[in-house]
């Protein structure tokens, strides 16, 4: 006889925001995925970065900023539906590391990625440090082929690279000379770090964003990707150290959280097959500043693909944002 699959509109006790078991938005925590439409896991790996180390702590800190989304998902805003009901989302856990060995994170992220994708689910993953991204879109490729990648960041992250090491500021170069991802349809917003080369990208820097505004980043987005499958990666140090300051890499100039969630809602129309947020390092954040924006934007993305669902979307949700209420 067949055991009955997961109801996962049954979400984990939400009794006290500031109490019980994490998983993201309380959805259930298990590895029981079948019918799972949604799965977020964790990649706590900061092996490959530069600078201040510590985003391997980031899944945990997402997860605990979530809480107090997760308190009205019923009417979740600025979309007004309650995601849980039109889609089966489920919290993995993370992705277990052994630290001794960083040079295996490639091929266990991979695997994990993998597992998850077998099911027929789309990826939510946290980060750990922005190389993660890189066995995430090769295992992401493998079963869609070469992707649009659309890119929030302070930086190109398409400096030299070797094949080999572990960067978290020149694996996209590596993607691209595997032809992982398909630059010529992919966008890097939010750069405020000189290169000697786009590589193919189209880039909308921090100061162009400034100047045109989320409007007028959504409408080169949406040219430019059309109806191909698409990743969308988001390294919270995008944002301005004012809104982000728990990262490893902060630069001054970014985006405000208002601005890169007014382009998140927007992307509604594209065929995103899979989303990361990385970067968040908590020991150098306040009052979870940087982590409640992570954990937004993963929130917002999963209410765009809840409206989808509910065939609801029919105009992008930034348009709609700011109207006045009687």
């Amino acid at each position: 006889m067949e055991a009955p699959r997961q109801d996962f509109s049954i979400r984990q006790d939400t009794a006290m925001t500031y109490g019980g078991a994490l998983s993201f938005l309380r959805c259930r925590r298990t590895r029981d995925i079948e019918g799972a439409e949604i799965v977020v896991s964790g990649l706590p790996f900061d092996c490959a970065t530069t600078f201040r180390p510590g985003a391997r702590f980031g899944p945990a800190a997402i997860r605990a900023a979530s809480v107090q989304l997760a308190e009205i998902t019923e009417r979740a805003f600025p979309f007004g539906i309650d995601p849980f009901a039109a889609l089966g989302i489920a919290d993995y856990g993370d992705c277990e590391f052994d630290s001794g060995y960083p040079q295996h994170a490639v091929a266990v992220i991979e695997s994990h990625a993998r597992e998850i994708l077998a099911q027929g689910a789309m990826m939510l993953t946290f980060g750990g440090d922005h190389f993660v991204t890189y066995p995430l879109l090769r295992a992401h490729a493998e079963k869609h082929g070469p992707l649009a990648l659309i890119h929030f960041d302070a930086h190109v992250d398409t400096w030299a690279d070797d094949g080999e090491r572990l960067d978290h500021g020149s694996m996209f170069l590596r993607a691209k000379r595997e032809g992982l991802i398909d630059v010529a349809h992919s966008v890097q917003v939010g750069i405020r770090a000189y290169s000697e080369s786009d590589h193919g990208f189209t880039i909308l820097d921090a100061p162009w964003v400034h100047e045109h505004g989320p409007g007028a980043v959504l409408k080169e987005t949406l040219a430019l990707v059309g109806d191909r499958k698409a990743y969308l990666t988001f390294d919270i140090d995008c944002l301005d150290p004012a809104f982000a300051p728990g990262t490893g890499t902060p630069v001054a100039g970014g985006l405000s959280s208002a601005q890169a969630l007014a382009v998140v809602r927007g992307l509604g129309p594209l065929n995103i097959v899979g989303m990361d947020v990385v970067e968040v390092a908590p020991a150098y954040d306040h009052a979870e500043i940087t982590a409640i924006a992570a954990a937004t934007l993963a929130h917002d993305f999963i209410g765009l693909q809840a409206l989808k669902k509910s065939h609801a979307l029919k105009t992008p949700v930034a348009s709609g944002a700011g109207k006045p209420r009687n």
